[in-house]
């Protein structure tokens, strides 16, 4: 494939470095920060989105193999039967002083999937959904203190848990989080414990008066040894209160949560990101027991009641259920992290690949990753592709479109074989090398 050609300047980067003169970290969300995929040439932003396309703001066309909305789009973007579910309640109006009929039904789809559960709350983003849940969950266990595993979101609870160790939370996603603003008071409220460490889990539980657990089912890794269910042995012989957090698992291996996979009912799940296909909705889902505790403490939003969120996800729940959207981003899934290591092993490269099938990821070994990474994420962008080393899979990547994602990676690896032979890799990078993790972007 040709490289592609520009039709202007990158007027993206130019009110990229605008917003972060007015806007603190340039954005509302650390994932989608230029800097995080090409400092200096990241386009930064789009002016229309369609299947696995996204139009920057001077028009060029490029071919989304990277993050898809984070993650929001399993549908693609701008699903024809979401987007006229969304527009007619938009016709209809949005707002009111009453009630939309929309979260009911929702309510009741959710919990028709998942049949442990017996209630639940809905809210706009994962962040509020996690909060909404520990808020819940120590109010039904009587106890404040939590153990978590994995990433749950921006809150104060979730980064108390740096207050004591300012690296606790570095296995968990994003290192680096500094609890700036956080209460001291909070300190020794959170735990941390890594997955598949039962012992340490074990012994939090032992030592702390633990009132909740919360964790995501998988992200990088399955459960080994029985992990989840003496997870769920262990909260329940402790009564303790057991959340799974699927705002990022949930429908990309089943219709519903990852848990229904593993056999293990939680007291409490949140759902999020791919629910409402590019549209904001969040539930929060639980036994009657746990859900019941929200009436006696203070749980409340305006914009919680809007119709769009529910409207997108009643419609999305639907078109995925229809065409089993969860067997076809995996099938994908499964076949760009194979043919990674295809690559990998034709050109001598040690790559580590990661995360679920429908959201998967490699890294290269050694000290030079970012800078390969980098490197990658220019060439593709020049060829008309948003990539990098990771790909959140949509219904919308055609084999055609992944066949011609790795006609232009095979030969990248190929030079980047050259960079391990001792060509300079900076040499070939035209701006500065992306970033790791959580930094403070001036």
């Amino acid at each position: 494939m040709d490289k592609l050609t520009k039709k202007t300047g990158n007027t993206g980067q130019k009110l990229w470095q605008r917003a972060k003169t007015i806007i603190p970290g340039g954005n509302m969300l650390l994932s989608k920060r230029a800097e995080m995929f090409l400092p200096n040439q990241w386009p930064a932003y789009f002016s229309k989105a369609k299947g696995c396309a996204v139009w920057d703001l001077d028009g060029n066309k490029y071919t989304d193999m990277s993050i898809m909305g984070i993650g929001t789009n399993i549908l693609g973007y701008g699903h024809s039967e979401v987007d006229e579910a969304v527009i007619k309640t938009i016709n209809a109006g949005n707002m009111s002083t009453l009630n939309c009929p929309e979260e009911v039904l929702l309510a009741e789809k959710l919990l028709d999937m998942h049949r442990w559960a017996d209630m639940v709350r809905f809210a706009r983003s994962g962040g509020e959904a996690n909060a909404i849940a520990i808020r819940i969950a120590r109010a039904a266990a009587g106890r404040d203190k939590v153990a978590v595993c994995g990433y749950h979101g921006w809150h104060d609870w979730y980064l108390s848990a740096n207050l004591g160790d300012d690296k606790s939370l570095d296995g968990h996603l994003l290192p680096g989080l500094d609890p700036a603003g956080v209460p001291r008071s909070l300190k020794d409220s959170v735990f941390t414990f890594s997955y598949n460490n039962f012992a340490e889990l074990e012994n939090l539980v032992a030592t702390q008066n633990i009132g909740v657990i919360k964790m995501e089912v998988s992200r990088n890794d399955g459960p080994e040894n029985d992990f989840l269910q003496k997870v769920r042995k262990l909260a329940t012989d402790k009564a303790i209160v057991l959340v799974f957090d699927e705002c990022t698992s949930g429908f990309r291996q089943s219709f519903g949560g990852l848990h229904k996979l593993y056999g293990v009912e939680p007291d409490m799940a949140m759902f999020g990101k791919a629910l409402g296909n590019g549209y904001a909705i969040t539930a929060v889902i639980g036994r009657r027991e746990v859900m019941e505790a929200a009436q006696s403490t203070f749980i409340s939003s305006t914009f919680w009641t809007e119709r769009i969120g529910p409207t997108a996800a009643l419609k999305t729940l639907e078109v995925m259920e229809r065409t089993k959207s969860w067997v076809t981003i995996s099938k994908v899934g499964l076949d760009i992290r194979h043919r990674w290591q295809k690559l990998a092993i034709k050109h001598g490269l040690e790559i580590s690949c990661w995360g679920l099938p429908a959201l998967t990821g490699f890294s290269f070994s050694g000290a030079k990753s970012l800078e390969y990474k980098t490197f990658i994420t220019q060439e593709m962008l020049s060829s008309g592709f948003l990539a990098a080393n990771s790909v959140y899979v949509c219904i919308e990547h055609t084999p055609d479109i992944v066949d011609s994602y790795f006609e232009l990676l095979d030969p990248l690896f190929g030079i980047i074989r050259e960079f391990e032979d001792g060509r300079d890799v900076n040499a070939s990078l035209i701006g500065p090398v992306c970033h790791a993790g959580f930094r403070r972007l001036n």
